[in-house]
């Protein structure tokens, strides 16, 4: 399975995740002028991708959408309560019927299979996600824009090869930032972002010796950069797994994943 963060943080999230022939986009929250290029330089056509399956709705994840699918003939996928405050949005322009699907319910696209998490996230139906080669048994996780450390996800953690998990904000940086009050509140909060220390204790509690890297994402620009993340990390979790950030601005290609172990089955019931 191959993994490659076109971008991740405040300013925009996509994902493109591969395995066999099948090739698929999480989210939108890029140009398509941008995806394209950065999945080209990484040796992919964008037009080849078999859908587009997007979190929630806040603009981070869905500015692109309308572009993604009229542009590069994308099949989009999100739950309904997800689609519905897209298109409320207008983000979308002339998009013909979406594929829903529910929250907490695995659904198949080639040969993955994909299983949305609810999330406590500020949003309608956010959810994140859990992607499986049904037939190596090769596990990712995309597991950002969390709302808090909620029950069982540490589990899901401890299922799997890799993981992207949001590392959003230093504790230290958001409470001496330039944020107004209700902004640092609403981050901190639970159904805001998880912080480093947040993120290095979900890590540390998953205690799995199958994980073959982690990558942090959905850094704060303005409450935490790479080197802290990094830093709190590391301080934790030492050299138990290779450990890598996700570019803000720019693509992170990142190591293949490759079953080596039986996978752990881990679920989370909707929140």
């Amino acid at each position: 399975m191959e993994v490659i963060s076109l971008q991740s943080g405040s300013s925009g999230n996509c994902v493109f995740v591969r395995s066999g022939d099948t090739r698929v986009l999480f989210d939108a929250g890029i140009s398509g002028s941008k995806a394209q290029s950065r999945l080209a330089a990484c040796g992919y056509d964008i037009r080849s991708c078999d859908a587009l399956i997007l979190s929630h709705e806040h603009s981070d994840h869905i500015s692109g959408v309308g572009v993604f699918h009229r542009k590069f003939g994308l099949p989009v996928y999100a739950n309904q309560r997800t689609w519905n405050a897209t298109r409320s949005r207008s983000a979308t322009g002339c998009i013909g019927s979406p594929n829903h699907f529910v929250s907490g319910e695995s659904f198949q696209i080639g040969c993955l299979r994909i299983d949305p998490i609810r999330t406590p996230h500020d949003a309608v139906e956010g959810v994140c996600f859990v992607i499986e080669d049904s037939k190596s048994g090769e596990r990712f996780g995309l597991l950002t824009d969390l709302g808090h450390a909620f029950d069982g996800l540490a589990e899901v953690i401890s299922s799997l090869d890799a993981v992207l998990l949001e590392s959003n904000y230093d504790d230290r940086m958001l409470r001496h930032g330039p944020y107004p009050r209700y902004l640092k509140e609403r981050i901190a909060g639970k159904a805001g972002h998880i912080s480093n220390d947040d993120s290095a204790e979900l890590l540390d509690a998953a205690q799995s010796d199958q994980l073959q890297w982690a990558c942090l994402g959905h850094l704060s620009a303005h409450n935490n950069s790479p080197e802290v993340a990094l830093t709190t990390h590391r301080s934790r979790h030492q050299d138990r797994f290779p450990l890598f950030c996700a570019d803000r601005d720019g693509a992170t290609q990142l190591p293949k994943i490759q079953r080596t172990k039986v996978a752990k089955q881990a679920s989370v019931a909707c929140r």
